[in-house]
């Protein structure tokens, strides 16, 4: 069952950069070390249902571990979604939503969400929600920076 009290919300960035370029942060899996502290390493195939392979860092111990989840969504320029899905020997499930709102052509906000589901949630959100919320915030702080560097690099160097 899903419940609001389980979801985890980043902060809301405006971002001077076209939502096409945000995107491209996002789908450049490859550079994700370059510019995101919580997730330093991700492989996935971008095609719907694959495996995403990746490495999270906790933002208060620096601990670093494995997760693998799910790609469900991949709507460029709006959606990047992967979720964690419970098995018999882990129960725990998730779903990682990005959004990219464009708010005109060199303009767009960007946030995160992550939705605690299944037996585990009220305990996993309990537990980990806190923190969750502090990584989401720097992600979004992140996407922000690496996207308007990108951005100003391209628009600056074709002036």
């Amino acid at each position: 069952m899903t419940k609001a009290a389980n979801l985890v919300t980043s902060i809301k960035v405006e971002i001077n950069a076209p939502a096409s370029v945000v995107w491209e942060v996002l789908a450049d899996l490859e550079n994700y070390r370059l510019w995101n502290r919580f997730c330093p390493d991700i492989r996935c195939g971008l095609q719907l249902n694959d495996l995403v392979e990746m490495k999270t860092r906790h933002p208060l111990t620096g601990e670093v571990w494995p997760v693998n989840e799910y790609l469900v969504a991949f709507e460029p320029e709006q959606l990047l979604s992967w979720e964690q899905r419970p098995v018999p020997e882990n129960k725990d499930a998730a779903r990682r939503d990005q959004y990219i709102e464009a708010i005109d052509d060199s303009r767009c906000t960007y946030f995160t969400t992550d939705q605690f589901l299944g037996l585990n949630a009220d305990t996993i959100m309990r537990e980990h929600g806190a923190w969750v919320r502090i990584a989401f915030d720097q992600v979004a702080v992140d996407v922000k920076n690496r996207a308007e560097e990108l951005h100003f690099a391209r628009t600056t160097a074709s002036v």
